[in-house]
């Protein structure tokens, strides 16, 4: 009865306190994860949980068979990290049979019980033999996911930092620029603390665009695996503003930079456990660690110019996370450099049309703005705080964040003339 590895009791949590925690599901850890099902729907929820991008480190085995089956497989084997029981009996009969799977149960191993009863009574006797938590059936795909990563989240943690990965539909369209500015607003106008993560090793732009020139940046961590940790992240990161830091590329051609697919992993692990906001510039290859950042990553925003490429690589893109993400709200888009003086475009109304819902934004072609930031290694609205591009950055932070904007008092038709007099008073 005291072998389960028990998370806590009946935290009292509120339908709103829920609501809220709910907004973000951390990442499962690399874990063993095994679960014992007797309804096929079950089944194929947890085989969908497991192939959900959080669940990529957990290694899931699903059989069917229920208590029974579990009690007889571990007669003879350890049991993993976690275990997943669905049970179909009674009360008694569940709790003598959690009894029974106790005894062969190794010490630090959580018990999840997927039952049919809602019944807070035998709820609390579950809790203090020791069981980490008790969902309802039938479960859907996020119930079965956020119970597993609620078994590795303490409850006076800090909020896992949510990562937002921009990159551009093609080459030169602006995705840096894009995500280099949404980070600043990020972090200067929603107050959130952001890291903008530059993974254009070879090219990248993001020390340029901050004025930047860091010894270090994200190649010294990749490249020294086994010494990341929350210290030697943090001495690679170079300080743009308060709430703003930078981990710079290199940007030199001395090596090349053949990664693994999961060489960014540890990086991120840190950054998450330590900053709220993690803007991710992806660059426009496809390899398999850029396949895995966009594909993990908690949102997506695509950066297209209105041209055919554009549309064609936005919608491979969207079909490609879309189906690999099928748990999570789907990747966003904008369109920039929208007016290029006598090119050809695509109207935004039929690229919309195309992707069968509307860009977040678009960002008109401002040569003279933009060109003046990116010479003077600064962000939109560092050179004008009121320009209409630095508005479009300030609405896709908020948008991106989930932060809303603060409603303007409204105006009316004398406002002009009155703010005329003050300034005439002053």
């Amino acid at each position: 009865m005291i072998k389960f590895a028990h998370k806590g009791g009946d935290t009292g949590t509120s339908p709103a306190e829920q609501a809220a925690q709910d907004e973000h599901i951390s990442p499962v850890p690399r874990i063993s994860i095994q679960a014992f099902c007797t309804a096929a729907d079950t089944a194929a929820a947890m085989q969908a949980a497991g192939d959900d991008r959080r669940m990529t480190k957990a290694h899931l085995k699903i059989q069917m068979g229920g208590m029974t089956a579990a009690i007889e497989a571990y007669r003879a084997s350890a049991t993993p990290n976690v275990v997943i029981i669905e049970a179909d009996g009674r009360g008694e009969e569940l709790l003598n049979g959690l009894d029974s799977l106790a005894e062969v149960c190794d010490a630090g191993t959580r018990v999840v019980v997927v039952g049919h009863l809602n019944d807070i009574v035998l709820y609390r006797e579950m809790v203090r033999r020791g069981v980490s938590d008790y969902l309802i059936a039938p479960v859907g795909t996020i119930d079965v996911i956020r119970a597993v990563s609620g078994l590795f989240s303490a409850a006076d943690a800090k909020p896992v930092g949510r990562t937002l990965a921009v990159v551009g539909a093609k080459g030169g369209v602006g995705a840096s620029t894009v995500a280099h500015n949404i980070a600043f607003s990020i972090a200067r106008d929603v107050n959130l603390d952001a890291v903008v993560t530059d993974l254009d090793l070879p090219f990248g732009t993001a020390g340029l665009d901050f004025n930047q020139d860091p010894p270090q940046g994200i190649a010294d961590a990749v490249m020294s695996p086994d010494r990341i940790d929350t210290a030697f992240v943090d001495r690679l990161l170079s300080k743009c503003t308060d709430h703003l830091s930078l981990l710079a590329a290199p940007a030199t051609l001395d090596k090349v930079y053949d990664f693994g697919t999961e060489a960014f992993d540890s990086v991120f692990d840190v950054l998450r456990a330590t900053v709220p906001c993690i803007v991710l510039d992806v660059p426009h290859i496809w390899t398999g660690w850029a396949r895995r950042i966009l594909v993990g990553a908690d949102d997506i925003l695509i950066v297209a110019a209105p041209d055919l490429a554009n549309l064609r690589n936005t919608k491979n893109l969207m079909d490609l996370l879309r189906g690999a993400r099928p748990n999570d709200n789907r990747p966003q888009y904008c369109l920039n450099q929208v007016g290029v003086p006598k090119r050809p475009e695509i109207r935004p109304a039929d690229f919309a049309k195309a992707l069968e819902f509307d860009p977040i934004a678009s960002i008109q072609f401002e040569p003279q703005i933009f060109g003046t930031a990116a010479n003077n290694g600064q962000m939109i609205a560092e050179v004008s705080a009121s320009h209409r591009a630095a508005e479009t950055f300030r609405s896709l932070a908020q948008a991106l964040t989930g932060r809303a904007e603060a409603k303007r008092a409204r105006s009316n038709i004398l406002t002009p003339l009155i703010e005329k007099l003050r300034r005439r008073q002053a």
